[in-house]
């Protein structure tokens, strides 16, 4: 019944991203499906965002479909296998350029699940240009879809402010660690049992069994690291793995560098990635005779091209051996080096100043995703777990989450009458329990404004009862990276018995959901856009719709929409009953508060 279910899904997604010869990459993380399209205008945002199954959609370096924990994990396999059917059975032709994909489905809207014809006619609402976009809502009946139309507008806008190389490099290094953390979840959860079997005194026997299974992906990460590393930047996989096996290999031991002997492990994942990173260069360079990231003029430096006979032989040796020797007498004594400061500085900062620390790192997180430099974070989390067994930054970064949840609900009780944003909060209000934060950000916190800022106070307040605990010695955290908010309880752990960390890391959720919460309450609205918001805009009698008696009887377009001309033949009577707006000449309805955003699920 659940394969039937996952099956649905996937032939529900597939035609809405504009079929199998679509796509040109097909994966998942965590939460989400993350695929990569040829032609974006194919693709049916409103569509999908109104299935059931889908609780978000992010458009980054891929198309990513938000469908939870889990069900990502279920549905991925399924869309995998009708693509190749497509692909093997039916090739795709080849279409006209600007031609409309034939068969695919018309746009469906979230309220009735009927396919709207004509969506493209002239007088239909247009999307918005995120310049266009204001960062408040604007006093007019708003549902759910004009916050996530504005959610998006902003998040498009960001992301074209995020296209920097930095950023771009941050976000290239996340793709190495991303397919890793499945591995460390399952890794982290035995290893939790391990330690509470060990401590309990049960089972004695299965205690060394559990201890390996926990400890045999974590001592060859390295190895995993400098694969997806050699991957990611265009290199053959197995020559960055080849390169990272050199740290973590036991005979190291009896090589002295800079005066001292190295230890197995030294250096850990960041001089795995450097390592691969170099390793990529050197190939790249022993096959096109230029070195990777010049330009090729006549004054620059040729080096001596591996001949093609013998590059099956050639390049991989040098790759090897020269990058195992760079690592051996230097990456591995400057990344060890990098390494112990990271984890010294994290455990002073926390012992010394954690609940100040706590405050501003739970605060500055939600900002710090939206700039993309959160992806800074994940080979400091991966490096901590590597030398303490778990990363003390992860349970501060998830108060964040908690500080969103408490904000939702306030703008829930808020809102009584407007049923759009309070049915998404609800559709979405589970994820945000279990840490998927997308759709409570860019549906609703983000647009609205000042919400955002108070789940960002929530945030910092759960932040620092954490930070506050590891300043006095009970530290917080988490042996794998991924999970967030309720699914991160079975990775926790810290210094003191596991159900006192477990409290600790409870009450640190609950002071963030109280905090966002009283904070939205009290300050996240003034009372003229409160008065705004709390309407029905499904129902067009609501008396409460808000209207300036100084302003024309013709009701106002939201920003969302593109008001049509009126009729050559006379002027539009006005409106002045509440009632639906007739539908005009040319022959596209203008239905006010027209979906643009996340569907009413």
């Amino acid at each position: 019944m659940t394969e039937d279910k996952n099956r649905a899904t996937a032939a529900a997604l597939l035609p809405l991203v504009g079929g199998a010869e679509n796509l040109t990459s097909i994966a998942h993380c965590m939460t989400r499906l993350r695929l990569g399209v040829r032609d974006r205008s194919l693709v049916q945002d409103e569509a999908l965002k109104a299935l059931p199954a889908v609780m978000g959609v992010v458009e980054d370096d891929t198309y990513q479909i938000v469908l939870g924990p889990g069900t990502v994990a279920r549905v991925t396999p399924e869309v995998e296998r009708l693509v190749e059917q497509a692909r093997t059975t039916d090739p795709a032709p080849e279409r006209a350029a600007g031609a409309p994909e034939t068969g695919a489905p018309e746009a469906v809207t979230p309220e009735t699940g009927e396919a709207k014809a004509g969506e493209a006619k002239a007088g239909a609402p247009e999307a918005v240009a995120p310049t266009a976009v204001p960062r408040v809502v604007t006093p007019t009946a708003t549902t759910a879809e004009e916050l996530a139309a504005q959610g998006a507008a902003l998040k498009a806008r960001q992301k074209s402010r995020n296209a920097t190389p930095v950023k771009l490099f941050l976000r290239r290094i996340a793709n190495i660690f991303v397919p890793l953390i499945p591995a460390l979840i399952g890794c982290g959860i035995v290893a939790g049992i391990n330690g509470l079997l060990a401590n309990l005194g049960w089972l004695p026997s299965v205690v060394p069994a559990l201890a390996a299974i926990a400890s045999g992906f974590m001592s060859l990460i390295a190895v995993f690291v400098g694969y997806q590393t050699a991957k990611e930047f265009g290199g053959t996989p197995v020559l960055g793995g080849a390169v990272a096996a050199i740290i973590v290999f036991p005979g190291i031991a009896h090589v002295t560098a800079f005066g001292q002997k190295l230890a197995p492990g030294q250096g850990g994942v960041l001089g795995a990635l450097a390592a691969a990173l170099l390793a990529v260069q050197v190939e790249k360079c022993c096959r096109n005779g230029v070195f990777p990231g010049r330009a090729k003029t006549r004054k620059t430096r040729r080096w001596g091209k591996v001949p093609e006979a013998l590059d099956v032989l050639l390049t991989p040796t040098l790759t090897v051996l020269v990058t195992g020797l760079v690592t051996i007498f230097g990456l591995m004594f400057v990344a060890g080096e990098v390494s112990t400061a990271i984890g010294t500085f994290a455990t002073w900062l926390l012992a010394h100043g954690g609940a100040f620390a706590g405050f501003v790192l739970g605060g500055l997180f939600l900002p710090l995703v939206m700039l993309g430099l959160h992806q800074a974070l994940i080979p400091i989390h991966t490096t901590l777990i590597e030398q303490q067994g778990y990363t003390v930054l992860l349970p501060i970064l998830a108060m964040a989450g908690a500080g969103q949840v408490g904000t939702a609900l306030a703008v829930y009780l808020q809102l009584p009458r407007n049923r759009s944003i309070r049915t998404t909060i609800k559709s979405a209000l589970p994820a945000g329990f279990l840490g998927v934060g997308e759709p409570l950000i860019y549906g609703v916190s983000l647009p609205l404004g000042r919400p955002f800022i108070t789940a960002c106070i929530g945030g910092a307040c759960g932040g620092g009862f954490i930070g506050l605990f590891n300043q006095l010695g009970d530290a917080v955290g988490s042996t794998a990276i991924g999970p967030s908010g309720w699914a991160l309880f079975p990775l926790v752990k810290g210094n003191q018995p596991v159900t006192t960390t477990l409290v600790v890391y409870a009450l640190g959720l609950a002071v963030g959901y109280l905090t966002g919460f009283l904070a939205t309450y009290f300050f996240g609205f003034n009372k003229q856009l409160r008065a705004d918001l709390n309407t029905d805009p499904m129902d067009p009698t609501d008396s409460k719709n808000p209207k300036d008696p100084s302003a024309p009887d013709t009701p106002a377009p939201h920003p969302s929409q593109t008001v049509d001309p009126a009729p050559t033949g006379g002027p539009t009577t006005p409106n002045t009953q509440g009632t639906p707006t007739t539908p005009n000449t040319q022959g596209t309805p203008t239905t006010p508060g027209a979906p643009a955003g996340l569907g009413t699920r």
